[in-house]
């Protein structure tokens, strides 16, 4: 068994597992890869990691040189993936975070010392972006990530999560992932074209207005700047709509093949069985798809445990991702 020297050496190299028994053809083959696998628990480590050490290499960060200060705005997961590198690498993180997202995040992101800004609920995470901006502006001496501009973001998944599925899965024909800070797509989109130019690129998204796990409409107002620098409009072959229902429904049926993944999951796998019914019968197809993170910060929603009506309703009041 290998020997690692640090908790950092966890992030990336995820598992990629079959779960074709899901697919509503016979033709086509949906395999999910797994990034719950990461230390911290989700697909946001690898970009955590890569904006700090790209931070360092320009000097903006010094390890070990006392009272340096971390901002980004976070809803969940990079947030608590940037918690577990600060804390590993001496910096102090101040994370902005809206009110009504999930207890669970909140305590994650205590348990390896962050420090919480509240930002308004109702504003959801855009709301927090806002805040986070004005922010660095009155504070030029933090350090500001910003995830949703930093290339950092999506040349990790360029480097490592897109090599990756390949080598794992050269038969891939579709690679599915929520459009969110657009980093996943971007990279791993850019990776696949580059090596396998046929392979099509599906984004999926919630409806204008509505949440759903994490997700955005770029139609709501604000489109990352990494989504234009990477010509993110060129790059999607495809955008599909998943209702915040979808998503729950698909997250509690990827327990049937013994995934219990994050809401996120349930959306992208919803994307995934719609592209596979657009696949002809005489065609075959091979669909990847990413598994964010896994289920147990979401515990405290009832997705699995409650009628999934109210389940929905309680969505529109509490972020879920």
């Amino acid at each position: 068994m290998t020997r690692y020297s640090s908790v950092l050496d966890l992030i990336g190299s995820t598992p990629v597992v079959d779960i074709s028994s899901l697919s509503p053809k016979p033709n086509v083959s949906i395999l999910a890869k797994l990034e719950g696998r990461n230390p911290a628990g989700s697909v946001k480590d690898r970009i955590a990691y890569s904006m700090i050490l790209a931070a360092e290499a320009e000097g903006r960060l010094i390890p070990g040189a006392p009272d340096q200060v971390l901002l980004e705005p976070s809803s969940g997961n990079t947030g608590i993936a940037l918690a577990m590198v600060c804390r590993l690498r001496g910096y102090h993180l101040k994370v902005v975070l809206p009110t009504n997202v999930s207890p669970e995040r909140r305590q994650l992101l205590v348990a390896w010392g962050a420090e919480i800004i509240d930002s308004p609920g109702a504003e959801g995470s855009n709301g927090g972006v806002r805040l986070a901006r004005e922010l660095a502006e009155e504070h030029p001496e933090w350090v500001f990530l910003y995830q949703y501009a930093n290339e950092n973001n999506p040349l990790a998944h360029y480097r490592t999560t897109g090599p990756e599925i390949l080598a794992d899965v050269p038969e891939i024909t579709h690679f599915v992932a929520g459009l969110g800070t657009s980093g996943t797509l971007m990279g791993v989109g850019r990776y696949l074209k580059e090596h396998k130019p046929d392979v099509q690129i599906w984004a999926i998204e919630p409806p204008s207005g509505e949440m759903v796990d994490g997700l955005r409409n770029l139609d709501d107002g604000y489109v990352p700047p990494i989504f234009v620098s990477n010509h993110g409009a060129e790059l999607l072959d495809r955008k599909v709509v998943v209702r915040p229902k979808e998503s729950i429904e698909w997250a509690r049926r990827l327990t049937e093949v013994g995934l219990f993944t994050g809401i996120s999951a349930g959306a992208i796998m919803s994307g995934a069985v719609k592209c596979a019914m657009q696949i002809p019968d005489d065609q075959t197809a091979t669909i990847v798809t990413i598994v964010c993170d896994d289920g147990w910060k979401y515990l405290s929603t009832g997705a699995w445990s409650d009628d999934i009506d109210e389940v929905v309703e309680r969505a529109k009041k509490i972020i879920y991702f």
